[in-house]
């Protein structure tokens, strides 16, 4: 292992020596350490030789691929592990609020409750990597004890890690420490105890499996083969999402990784085609997770009750109907695509004709969505309502109990003075409320209103409480969808410039999409700095458009604006920011434009490494790709050198600078995009710039599309500089 100086000299400067692996040293350190404090997962990082990376050594309590993003993590990277050995010091998240809030990055990949503790593994003078713990759910303090425990075997460990650099031992892979898997069918040799238990399991009438921590099934009774369509053999040892083809939505797995790390049951309903719906409720533990399957029992219809003098008569509501409104309502993104589609097809399904979903925050009823109110402001008295406040909407939500209320009267009997004796509270007849629980936790309430008086017969209000179960289901997923969306937006919003700063004599404009997948967020970037003497331009893509690409492309546009406020030459910047992304350690790689203007001079040097050409279009009207000399894409060579090449940019000329995603899309040949790009440019390059930039944007087959991201930065050079 080689360690890292703090004597005078470069910060971070690399130590001498070899990583030691004398049996498994860390796996059996790791071990003792998590057993100590009690810990649920757990992983060692040691320093990468001659590099400023920490490189995960050994992992316990979860799968690799859970942490896949920070295999390898730069000690500038805005995580726990790289901050306790940056620092020198233990780094302590309480929860899934306070990961959010100081380390995003790792909120967006893994936004369940989990507690983490990051220590350093360094000694007086030497920083070796470093270690983190964590534990299911929040926990406001990590006690005295443990935050002893886990500094001082840490300082062990680096002590070790000294002895084994001075005696030169050679590095080895090492095992993660995860729980064997359970293998096996029913009946597997052993005690007569152990085979009367597995006769018992093999006669139980709903399904069991036993999935170990990577997600493979390494047990299985006959009920559940039956009920998921496969042999026992077909089952053992693969992943049930990538067996069972009907099983392959993401969802399902999330439920997995929820319940793994959350170490907290979860449950989730599934459609086996052609119409058979399955209840799945997982049971985590340290080792892995077992597996509950049941069918759901389904009568064909519901019953009508003998109509009431006095009430309405009740819709018939199909099971059937229900459940496979359960399939539209797992296609649900955002809480407002839930809202919308019970609106459309659950509610005419009930017989209900208004609906309110509320969810809470603060303590407090908040209104989530609404549909079929004539008067808005009727919905308005929910929102910000106490939970203690003695209502229906609250305590359905606190107590998870569903409430049924057939008429006006029934609703006064139960909440004496809260409405007027002439008149309904919201203008209905008749409410059912519906605690939206998912794993035994409340996320909301759900109102439907009827305009008449209506009972509610006992099997109507059983259909009624499963739906309140899928709609949770629904709206848990999308809430979390809306907040990684949100939070993902934030970043993005953050990291682009909320406007550009032409220098004088120069024009500017620019445009960016994020690719329609995923959550509309992208690497793609733009930038102008007005440096001095002269402003610098700048266009790049980072590979993906996902979180990650967004950080990184916010800390390549930060290193661009830092090399150029410093004075380095358009080829330095390339080089220095080439660097910059190696130094990163992030396994992606990026494309960039730079260009320095001096409108006065009326030229432009540039420097670019794997990007498309720009377009320049002369005052004449004619537009011609620059050729460009150039090296290769940011992140591959930490030696790679990248030339430049002068442009002249006389008064009216104009300078298109984009990103792949405005020329590109499956099918099309981007020469030919190209070259239409320019004729568009050509044709309507004397618009005002915004227009212009607008146009350029409307017309382009790949920006409709947006496979990918498209960014798009105009210079306009106007000869009053």
């Amino acid at each position: 292992m080689v360690g890292v100086s703090d004597e005078p000299g470069p910060a971070w400067a690399p130590a001498a020596g070899t990583a030691p692996a004398d049996g498994p040293l860390l796996s059996i350190t790791l071990a003792a350490m998590m057993r100590e404090v009690r810990a649920h997962s757990g992983a060692v990082y040691l320093l990468k030789p001659g590099e400023r990376v920490l490189e995960m050594a050994v992992m316990a309590g979860m799968p690799r691929t859970f942490v896949a993003p920070w295999e390898r993590v730069g000690l500038s990277a805005p995580v726990p592990v790289a901050q306790a050995a940056r620092e020198r010091r233990l780094v302590w998240v309480s929860g899934e609020q306070e990961m959010a809030r100081r380390f995003p990055r790792i909120a967006v990949v893994l936004p369940y409750p989990f507690a983490l503790a990051a220590v350093p593994v360094a000694t007086a003078d030497t920083v070796y990597g470093a270690v983190f713990m964590t534990w299911p759910g929040a926990r406001p303090e990590l006690s005295g004890r443990d935050r002893e425990h886990l500094t001082t075997a840490c300082d062990q460990l680096a002590l070790l890690l000294e002895r084994a650099t001075a005696e030169r031992r050679p590095a080895g892979p090492e095992p993660d420490l995860l729980a064997l898997p359970t293998s096996g069918t029913v009946g597997t040799p052993g005690s007569l105890g152990s085979l009367e238990a597995a006769r018992m399991v093999s006669r139980l009438p709903y399904g069991l499996l036993s999935l170990d921590l990577h997600g493979r099934i390494g047990f299985t009774n006959a009920a559940a083969a039956e009920l998921l369509g496969r042999s026992p053999g077909e089952l053992l040892g693969t992943l049930p999402w990538v067996s069972v083809p009907w099983l392959s939505d993401p969802a399902y797995e999330e439920r997995y990784r929820d319940a793994l790390i959350s170490q907290r049951v979860t449950s989730f309903v599934a459609l086996r085609p052609p119409g058979e719906w399955l209840s799945f409720r997982l049971y985590p533990s340290t080792t892995g997770l077992s597996v509950r399957i049941a069918r759901i029992r389904a009568v064909t219809e519901l019953r009508q009750e003998a109509a009431q003098p006095g009430v309405g008569p009740a819709r018939l509501v199909t099971i059937s109907q229900v459940l496979s409104l359960a399939g539209a309502l797992t296609e649900a993104v955002g809480v407002e695509d839930v809202v919308q589609l019970v609106a459309d097809e659950v509610v005419p399904a009930v017989g209900s004709q208004a609906l309110v979903v509320l969810g809470s925050r603060g303590g407090r009823l908040h209104v989530l969505g609404h549909r079929g109110y004539p008067d808005p402001r009727v919905v308005r008295r929910f929102d910000g309502l106490p939970l203690s406040e003695p209502t229906p909407g609250a305590q359905a939500l606190s107590s998870g109990v569903p409430a049924f209320f057939g008429s006006i009267e029934h609703l006064r009997r139960q909440y004496p003075g809260r409405h007027r004796a002439h008149e309904a509270p919201d203008g209905f007849s008749a409410w059912a409320y519906l605690p939206l629980i998912v794993s035994g936790r409340p996320v909301g309430t759900c109102v439907l209103a009827y305009a008449e008086p209506r009972c509610f017969p006992a099997d109507e209000r059983a259909v009624l409480t499963s739906l309140g179960g899928l709609i949770a289901q629904a709206l848990e997923r999308a809430q979390l969808y809306d907040a990684k969306k949100q939070l993902a937006h934030g970043l993005q919003d953050a990291l682009l410039p909320h406007s550009l700063v032409p220098p004088p004599g120069v024009e500017a404009a620019a445009r960016y999409l994020p690719a329609t997948q995923g959550m509309e967020i992208g690497g793609d970037f733009y930038d102008l700095v007005p440096a001095r003497p002269q402003a610098a331009a700048v266009i790049g893509d980072v590979q993906g458009h996902n979180v990650t690409a967004a950080a990184l492309m916010g800390q390549i546009r930060t290193g661009v604006r830092a090399y150029t406020t410093v004075g380095q030459p358009p080829q330095e910047v390339m080089r220095s920011t080439n660097r910059l992304l190696i130094d990163l350690g992030a396994e992606l790689f990026a494309s960039c434009l730079y260009l320095r203007l001096d409108p006065a001079q009326g030229r432009a040097v540039m420097a670019r490494a794997g990007h498309p050409p720009p377009l320049l279009r002369r005052p004449n009207g004619r537009v011609r790709v620059l050729d460009l000399a150039g090296g290769p894409l940011l992140g591959i060579d930490s030696g790679a050198t990248y030339p430049t090449t002068e442009v002249f940019l006389p008064p009216g000329s104009v300078l298109a600078l984009y990103t792949d995603g405005l020329v590109e899309s499956p099918g099309v040949d981007i020469e030919h995009a190209v070259a239409r790009l320019g004729a568009l440019l050509a044709e309507v390059g004397d618009l005002p710039l915004e227009t212009l930039a607008d146009q350029l944007v409307r017309h382009s087959v790949a920006a409709r599309e947006r496979v990918d991201d498209v960014a798009l930065l105009l210079l306009r050079a106007r000869g009053d500089g």
